[in-house]
């Protein structure tokens, strides 16, 4: 079955009519990090364990409902892929959305969802961010990171771009993502957005989730 943008649309707002409901534990469990842009890397790596009534507003994505919680992640196993965890709100879109792509020998060398991180919003006074990626929800995924880097300065794609994390984005390499490949085109078609689109000074042509951040 084929998944359109209002099953995900309804996927997100009642997982339970699709999906079935699997016993919730009442304790959020996740680990996380900040990152530091003086230090250029991840600091104050730490473990957080609270019940869900005490949900802090950060810990929630608002469009979605999901959280950073590791209990409402759910581990996706396609074979060839390697596991990886993404929100069960929107994991049965994305398993047949990347099974379509598999089943039509588009290349996929690795894939990855859920991590939580601050990587995102506003400096505090020691240079960490503030504010957590759409990763730490389980809604980002990213695929074939080594042919389709993270740029920065880079409102639209030239030789000024300036690489942050993955590969070089060659079009014609295999692997490498665009307007027209199949992978982009199965997964815009399932409700998720492309990081090679988004408006702004970054390009992240890996990257998809449904804000495309």
């Amino acid at each position: 079955m084929k998944y359109s943008p209002l099953i995900l649309i309804i996927a997100i707002l009642f997982p339970t009519l699709l999906f079935g409901e699997e016993g919730k534990e009442d304790t959020c469990t996740y680990r996380t990090y900040k990152w530091n842009v003086n230090l250029k890397k991840a600091v104050e790596y730490r473990t957080v364990r609270h019940s869900y009534s005490e949900l802090r507003e950060d810990e929630i994505d608002n469009a979605t409902g999901c959280t950073v919680c590791e209990e409402d992640q759910k581990w996706i196993d396609i074979y060839p892929l390697d596991q990886f965890r993404i929100c069960n709100k929107i994991a049965g879109p994305v398993r047949e959305a990347l099974s379509e792509i598999i089943r039509t020998g588009e290349p996929i060398y690795d894939i990855a969802g859920y991590r939580v991180g601050m990587t995102r919003g506003e400096i505090d006074k020691d240079g960490n961010r503030t504010q957590f990626s759409n990763h730490s929800f389980g809604i980002a995924f990213d695929i074939n990171s080594e042919q389709n880097g993270l740029y920065d300065h880079c409102v639209e794609f030239g030789p000024h771009c300036r690489l942050m994390r993955g590969g070089h984005w060659i079009p014609e390499k295999p692997g490498s993502l665009t307007l027209d490949s199949v992978t982009v085109n199965i997964l815009k078609s399932a409700g998720f957005s492309w990081g090679g689109e988004i408006k702004g000074k970054q390009k992240d042509f890996m990257h998809f989730s449904p804000s495309g951040y």
